[in-house]
């Protein structure tokens, strides 16, 4: 496939397709074919063979070929082959695109790159404008061979299909349609189990949970490889990444939840997250685009110093600002408009009639709105202000304008109420332009006079006020209040009567059938006018292109506009892009508007020699909003908004982790402990030097020692990634293990003890929180039983003398077996000066003595190093005297296994009553000449052993020395 290519011509949706000869006929190929092959065991092509079957292996195939459903596909004659280098630097290479878009207004975008060549998945899922930048740009960069959308985008065409259709012969591939059957997300799940690597499956599954559309991409884009390219993967072997757009950043879900981006954790229904912080927006394209941007805030430098700009200035000209937000509340959801004006119904019926006329009348409302916008512009001074004045200046628009006015009454405008929308579609259209039309619009007008004049003869023959009402339901029916009965009752001819409240609500039979002759007629007038709608549709939508354009203006302005009433409001500043990481008195912007108090302000510096933050302290001091706040005021400087401080510098920030729910996950079946790791495994997998990551109280989840093991473990390997982290925790072990690593940082969150009451500061401060049973004196606070409080203040308070009794007695056990091992080296060498034995044999004993001595001495200075270090838990401490027995190998341990030491220092204690056991190795009473062997043979093996020894060795031998002086000077 990425050979030269022989075309043939074929018609399809009207316009030139191609397709390969290589692929031997019609009947053969998956894209443009009915059957398949099934690749056999001896197949010699490298693909999976018959012994190994994946999901998507039929189980019903055989050998022989089959059925399988048609797909189209299509390519241009002028699309550029593949046999050289793309224009962006990538050499020609295989690789299947599958694309799926959302089917509502908001464009978000699914995608799944496979590369053939190189055995790799790409997923990527994200919000995208109407004019799909984001989704061209990614094609553009990956040059895919072959592009699957849904099939039922074709027909009739959706806004993604006409671009990419339109820009085939850039991308130079060729467009599949894909049967909606092949896109599930269940599917794409099991393919990701299946063919992914072991080690990266939870870590992928984790970033594409809520990405449904590139999960049914991926599904899609194998069937196709299966199908088509009659290639497939074995298990495990297929490289998947999930990728954010291009320019943004990327924040998984569980992120986005834990953050409440846009939606409160408590109230789904509250405005107190951050999208409903910043919304201040007076169209419905300026939310969406602002919902779009806090989820996928962008990474450019260029165009955030732009949108600060527009910022600035519209909150600093207070009547330009005044003028914009004026011009911009007429404005209706024109992206919804016109995406209902092109798209076409495959079996059109009176109500797409009405409709087309509805859609017509408010993109007329729309492009005679965009003038005053422009007007409001005028004088302004921004780069992106004046992009966006030349974009709805009149003559951008005039066009479409003119065709609007050529068919479309001058004074007609768009209505909310029911009955008023109705007669602007009547008489939309202009008259003139169909006779028949003008004779079915006096039909109708005859029809609504009578029905008036029905009502009116009623209230004059039964003397009640009755009001006239209309719903599209009901058509015309009467309503009067029950107070104006009095005593009377409703005349006979009323049907249809029901009572809501204070009301009655009823019909008389005239009154239905003159309903009647006004429907008629009212369809009789929207059959006319079909025609001349449907054209003027037809015109209007060859400047789609630039009335979109025109609509995300008006989104971006009116987003922009938000943020600066928004700073017009609060005590925001305008942040600048930096490599430092900077905020004075920086505030959370939720809490400060839910509290509508002073919030009180702290300061965060960030550097890469400080981008390690380890923040402690005790419960509700602010640990947890600290972190946070630094994480949401990233996301509003990289979105474009002034943020909740007096100064503040940000780097670009290209990821953002967040580690701070403690919730088991149900859904998934996790407990907390492992909805935790899992989430921990994902930062771990992707987190860069370019990213930021907030954890808070890791490890929680689990045993105390096993949560600080694995909080040091995992905040050791987020110190290497080089990120800037804030990881708050009460494992202040952590601190002092971390402190002199390079990057890491110690601060805690300042409270004010005293004997009766603690205050909290929620002020930042260096260093580690101090442990002064803060958990207790906050159970005070709270409704606990006070017989409750004083039971764990006694056993808090007996717990931490235990512990430190235990490891002073701990010391004192090792000082006493020093001492006691240090006694018997004495008597063993005086036993050994007054021993008889040979010269040969003195020798090989104190050696063995000499190696057992080293080894007992330096197993009992580790284990006193670790006491002092706090290395034994509550349980453990340093022991005691319990359990020793004598081992005689103790002579063989090793130097270097400390284990092994320690237990062998524990026998050595009562070495000495084995020599008194053991009369044959005991050295047998000497004459006086053993002196002077022992003076001579002594120190020369010994010497001889010291300069074979390691440093370890000797360096313990010399402090046994120093140990054995001072006891006996003691």
């Amino acid at each position: 496939m990425g050979g030269k290519r022989r075309r043939q011509s074929t018609s399809y949706s009207g316009y030139s397709t191609s397709r390969d000869e290589q692929s031997i006929s019609h009947d053969q190929t998956v894209t443009y074919y009915t059957t398949t092959r099934r690749i056999s065991h001896n197949d010699n092509t490298g693909y999976k063979d018959d012994t190994s079957r994946s999901l998507y292996d039929d189980p019903n195939h055989n050998d022989t070929t089959e059925s399988r459903p048609w797909t189209e596909a299509s390519r241009p004659n002028t699309a550029r082959p593949r046999t050289g280098v793309s224009t962006l630097g990538i050499e020609n290479q295989e690789i299947i695109c599958a694309i799926s878009e959302a089917r509502g207004f908001a464009p978000t975008v699914g995608l799944a790159f496979i590369n053939l060549d190189t055995g790799e998945a790409v997923l990527s899922q994200f919000s995208d404008s109407q004019t799909y930048v984001k989704t061209v740009h990614k094609l553009m960069v990956f040059n895919p061979s072959n592009i699957c959308i849904v099939s039922t985008s074709s027909h009739p065409k959706s806004k993604l299909f006409s671009i990419i259709e339109e820009r085939l012969d850039e991308i130079g591939c060729n467009l599949t349609l894909l049967d909606r059957k092949y896109w599930a997300e269940t599917v794409g799940f099991e393919y990701i189990q299946q063919l992914g690597f072991p080690e990266d499956i939870e870590s992928i599954k984790t970033a594409v949970t809520g990405n449904w559309y590139a999960v049914c991409c991926f599904a899609a884009a194998l069937k196709f490889t299966e199908l088509g390219m009659m290639k497939t993967f074995p298990y495990h072997s297929l490289r998947i990444k999930y990728e954010p757009s291009e320019g943004s950043m990327m924040i998984d879900l569980g992120t986005m939840r834990s953050l409440e981006l846009v939606q409160n954790l408590c109230n789904p229904k509250s405005k107190d997250c951050l999208l409903g912080l910043l919304n201040e927006t007076l169209t419905p394209m300026g939310m969406r685009l602002l919902r779009s941007n806090i989820l996928q805030p962008i990474t450019s430098q260029e165009t955030l110093n732009k949108r600060y700009d527009v910022v600035e200035e519209l909150s600093t000209k207070e009547d330009m600002f005044f003028s914009v937000r004026t011009a911009l509340k007429p404005f209706l959801d024109v992206d919804r408009t016109l995406t209902q004006l092109i798209v076409v119904p495959t079996k059109p019926s009176l109500q797409d009639t009405e409709k087309d006329v509805n859609n017509i009348i408010m993109l007329k409302h729309f492009v005679t709105h965009i003038k005053p916008m422009w007007e409001a512009l005028a004088g302004c001074r921004s780069e992106m202000l004046r992009e966006i004045q030349r974009i709805c200046a009149p003559e951008m628009i005039e066009s479409a304008l003119d065709l609007i006015a050529s068919t479309i009454n001058e004074d007609t405008m768009y209505a909310t109420q029911p009955l008023d929308l109705r007669n602007q579609r009547t008489y939309a259209v202009k008259s003139g332009v169909n006779g028949l039309l003008d004779v079915a619009r006096q039909t109708y007008k005859e029809s609504m006079t009578d029905a008036f004049q029905h009502i009116s003869d009623i209230c004059e023959e039964y003397n009640l006020p009755f009001q006239t009402k209309y719903d599209p339901a009901r058509s015309f029916y009467l309503r009067l209040r029950v107070g104006d009965l009095e005593d009377r009752r409703l005349p006979g001819i009323c049907i249809n009567t029901f009572r809501k409240k204070d009301n009655i609500e009823c019909q008389t039979l005239e009154l239905v059938q003159r309903n009647q002759k006004v429907n008629d007629a009212h369809t009789e007038v929207m059959l006319m006018s079909d025609r001349s709608v449907k054209e003027l549709i037809a015109d209007v939508r060859e400047h789609m292109s630039g009335l979109f354009k025109v609509c995300e203006c008006v989104a971006m302005l009116d987003m922009l506009a938000s943020f600066a009433h928004l700073v017009s409001l609060q005590d925001y500043s305008r942040p600048a892009m930096s490599k430092t990481l900077c905020i004075r008195a920086g505030r959370h912007p939720i809490r400060e508007k839910v509290h509508n108090t002073k919030y009180i302000p702290n300061d965060v510096y960030a550097t890469r020699q400080m981008r390690f933050q380890i923040i402690t302290g005790c419960n509700m001091s602010g640990k947890s909003t600290y972190i946070r706040s630094v994480a949401m005021m990233t996301i509003m400087a990289q979105v474009g908004s002034f943020v909740p401080a007096q100064y503040a510098t940000f780097p670009i920030i290209r990821q953002l982790f967040a580690r701070v729910s403690m919730d088991d996950d149900i859904e998934a079946n996790v407990s907390t402990f492992a909805a935790e790791m899992r989430e921990t495994a994902f930062i771990l997998k992707y987190i860069d030097e370019h990213s930021m990551a907030i954890v808070d109280e890791l490890g929680r989840g689990t045993s105390t020692r096993d949560g600080l093991g694995i909080a040091i473990a995992i905040a050791e390997a987020l110190v290497e990634s080089r990120a800037l982290v804030w990881f708050a925790t009460h494992f202040r072990d952590l601190s002092n293990i971390l402190s002199e690593r390079n990057g890491v940082v110690d601060l805690h969150l300042a409270v004010i003890h005293s004997p009766k009451r603690m205050q909290m500061l929620y002020k930042v401060a260096s260093g580690t929180v101090k442990d002064e049973h803060y958990g207790l004196k906050i159970a005070k606070v709270l409704p606990l039983p006070r017989d409750v409080i004083e039971h764990a203040e006694h056993v808090s308070y007996f717990l931490e003398a235990q512990v430190k009794q235990r490891k002073e007695h701990s010391l004192g056990v090792v000082t006493a077996r020093r001492r006691k091992l240090l006694l018997n080296l004495e008597e063993h060498l005086r036993q050994a000066q007054e021993s008889a034995m040979s010269d040969e044999n003195l020798k090989k004993w104190l050696l063995d003595l000499q190696v057992e001595f080293i080894n007992r001495m330096s197993a009992l200075a580790e284990e006193e190093t670790k006491i002092q270090n706090g290395g034994y838990d509550d349980e453990g401490g340093g022991g005691d005297d319990d359990g020793i027995v004598a081992d005689d190998s103790a002579s063989q341990v090793p130097a270097n296994d400390t284990a092994s030491r320690s237990r062998a220092s524990q026998s050595y204690v009562s070495y000495g009553e084995d020599l008194d056991e053991d009369k044959e190795n005991r050295p047998p009473p000497s004459s006086t000449n053993g002196r002077t062997v022992m003076s001579q043979s002594t120190r020369m093996q010994v010497n001889a052993r010291d300069s074979t020894n390691t440093d370890t060795g000797r360096s313990v031998l010399g402090t046994s020395s120093r140990h054995f002086t001072n006891t006996n000077t003691s």
